[in-house]
């Protein structure tokens, strides 16, 4: 049967986002300073296309720092941040720590840490085992910090002192579920401090306000991005909530189900912040293999935030 034309959507801006751009640059540029191998706990980000590219040029990606050898091989802490025991035990070891944390995370743990010092509760709002949220639970001493995922959490929430709470947030959520929550959590604790600024980082934002421009448009919608990226998931979230019927969060071209794009005349297209383009145009170049197609991209914001190396390559360099 002849496929009808497909006219593709593609949402502006999709992709990589300045800290994942940063951290990617952070495990290359070691490579070229210090040679292979160098070693990376946890992904660097949230990408397995990413993360095999980087294994092939001689990045070693390890869960725990135990893992890592003594010497001088220099070892990388992944843009969601790490607790602060791991760069004290990298210390303790001599280790050649780089910190490749994106700076909007390190925001929260800053801003997590002066309320701490202010005799504040924080309420961290966030995906349990998430490595942000671990990451952002291990600034503080055990209890300093309360994990709550939703509203129903909230409504569970038992504090000793009402009047002296913070909160704040993953980066990487959707604007629209925080929002709920931290609506719950001022209706229950009225004189509780919430960030200067939106915790949730500008690409989040970004990208899930151009999906909802382009999901009501559409007959389906493809996500390009890693299950375990939480961004990614969000835009997947977000574009279902829009009101587009199917919505897919894919890697690669040869993770498409053909069958659930049959017959469709529209498609939208986004990445999560973790993706690189050439996989939108892997994805792309598979349909127009099998479809007339057209595009369109659909450009909600421009972007032009930039976060230089950490200081260690800096001097290093």
């Amino acid at each position: 049967m002849s496929q009808p034309p497909l006219h593709i959507l593609l949402a502006a801006p999709r992709g990589f986002c300045a800290g994942v751009v940063r951290a990617i640059d952070v495990v290359e540029k070691a490579l070229q300073i210090y040679g292979a191998p160098v070693y990376v706990r946890h992904e660097i980000v949230h990408n397995k296309f990413v993360v095999e590219s980087l294994k092939s040029k001689g990045a070693i990606f390890v869960e725990e720092l135990n893992e890592v050898p003594d010497g001088q091989a220099p070892v990388i802490f992944s843009a969601h941040g790490v607790p602060k025991s791991v760069p004290e035990a990298a210390a303790k070891r001599n280790l050649i720590a780089i910190d490749a944390t994106c700076p909007l995370v390190t925001k929260v743990h800053r801003e997590a840490a002066i309320h701490h010092k202010r005799g504040r509760l924080v309420i961290l709002i966030g995906h349990q085992g998430h490595p942000e949220v671990e990451g952002t639970l291990g600034q503080l001493p055990p209890g300093a910090v309360i994990l709550v995922e939703d509203v129903e959490d909230v409504e569970h929430l038992r504090v000793s002192d009402p009047d002296n709470l913070a909160w704040a947030t993953q980066t990487t959520l959707s604007v629209e579920d925080t929002r709920d929550v931290v609506e719950a959590l001022q209706k229950r604790f009225p004189n509780i401090v919430g960030p200067h600024k939106n915790d949730i980082c500008y690409a989040t934002t970004n990208r899930q306000e151009a999906v909802s421009a382009i999901a009501p448009k559409v007959e389906a919608l493809i996500v390009v991005g890693s299950p375990n990226s939480s961004n990614s998931q969000r835009l997947r979230e977000v574009a279902e909530r829009a009101g587009c019927k199917v919505a897919r969060l894919i890697l690669r071209a040869d993770e498409i189900d053909w069958a659930e794009f049959e017959g469709i005349r529209t498609l939208g297209i986004t990445a999560g912040a973790s993706a690189p383009e050439v996989l939108v145009e892997e994805i792309m170049d598979a349909f127009a293999k099998r479809r007339s197609i057209t595009v369109e991209t659909v450009t909600t914001a421009q972007e032009d935030m930039f976060f230089p190396l950490p200081r260690e390559l800096r001097e290093a360099v």
